[in-house]
C-alpha cells in the first residue's frame, strides 16, 4: 500500500473518469472543496460526495456532477484534507493539504499545497 508521503514524494498521480476521482493512497477523508463547495459529509447518505477505499487507492466520488472536467477547469482545482490511514486523525500535524489537478488523458496530479495558497479552514 503506498502512502501520502510516497505519493507526493514520487509524483504519483491519479485518475479522474466522470464526477470519480482515483487517489493511489488510502486516506481518511476530512474536507474537500470543488468550486465554491466545502464538503464535509461523507457519511452513505450525503448528496454531495462518496468514498471508498480499495486496498490500493481511494475513489471519490462527487455526486452533484457528471463530468467533473465540466466543472474543474484547467486553472482550478479541487482541495482536499485527508490524514493517512494509520495516522492519529486528532494530530494536527498529520493532516495534508492536497491539491488537485484535472489534466489531459484522465491524469490527476497531486501536489502538497504551502502556505502560500489560499485554503479555507
Amino acid at each position: 500500500m503506498k502512502t501520502i508521503e510516497d505519493a507526493l514524494k514520487n509524483n504519483l498521480f491519479g485518475l479522474f473518469y466522470g464526477n470519480r476521482i482515483l487517489l493511489p493512497f488510502n486516506c481518511w477523508l476530512l474536507k474537500v472543496i470543488i468550486e465554491d463547495d466545502i464538503l464535509t459529509d461523507f457519511s452513505p447518505a450525503s448528496k454531495s460526495i462518496y468514498y471508498n477505499e480499495t486496498e490500493s487507492f481511494t475513489e471519490i466520488y462527487f455526486r452533484q456532477f457528471r463530468s467533473l472536467k465540466e466543472v474543474v477547469t484547467k486553472y482550478e482545482s479541487i482541495k482536499l484534507i485527508v490524514v493517512e490511514k494509520d495516522k492519529d486523525i486528532f494530530d494536527l500535524n498529520n493532516h495534508y493539504k492536497l491539491v488537485v489537478h484535472l489534466e489531459d488523458e484522465h491524469k490527476l496530479t497531486i501536489e502538497k499545497t504551502d502556505e502560500d495558497i489560499l485554503f479555507i479552514e
